[in-house]
């Protein structure tokens, strides 16, 4: 909703004000705004919108995910690189469903830009060696098979990952 670097201007305003606070003898307010202030600080790291289209994401509402990130304009101004990687790694799990080609391409920017988990790196990566072998472009999906086995340390991806290597062995 707001802009990056507007919230880091809030916070500015904040902090200065809870200082005053401070100074005034109003050690209360002071340390509630030091504590509001923390709530822009986390939304520089964590995109509010970005945050709901994950939620939408949960409740496989694929609708609502893209309206929430519709919402966010010019993302390469309005977010930081990894949340631009996580909007990139929520549209190439949008277009997963309707075309292979978008989302090959959003899922390598994604990679490009980096993600913070090893699970959604694993994720994109097995999701790109899928769409590597519909494509027939078999050493492709077997290297990207490779890295998101590597990644995958808690073996949430372990059944989808041997799925994908069963229908390899039939290609």
């Amino acid at each position: 909703m707001f802009n990056k670097n507007f919230k880091l201007v809030i916070t500015g305003l904040i902090v200065a004000y809870a200082i005053y606070q401070f100074v005034e003898g109003y050690i209360g307010n002071g340390i509630f705004l030091i504590l509001l202030s923390l709530i822009f600080v986390f939304l520089y790291f964590r995109n509010e919108l970005i945050l709901l289209a994950f939620l939408r994401m949960r409740k496989q509402d694929m609708v609502g995910t893209e309206k929430w990130l519709e919402r966010i304009k010019n993302p390469e101004a309005a977010l930081t690189t990894k949340q631009q990687g996580y909007y990139n790694y929520l549209y190439g799990i949008i277009f997963s469903q309707k075309n292979l080609t978008q989302a090959e391409k959003y899922f390598k920017k994604a990679l490009k830009l980096g993600l913070n988990m090893d699970y959604d790196v694993a994720m994109a990566k097995l999701s790109l060696a899928g769409i590597a072998m519909q494509k027939r472009r078999k050493r492709e999906a077997t290297t990207l098979l490779r890295e998101a086995k590597k990644l995958d340390k808690n073996n949430m991806l372990t059944e989808q990952i041997k799925m994908m290597q069963q229908q390899m062995k039939k290609i």
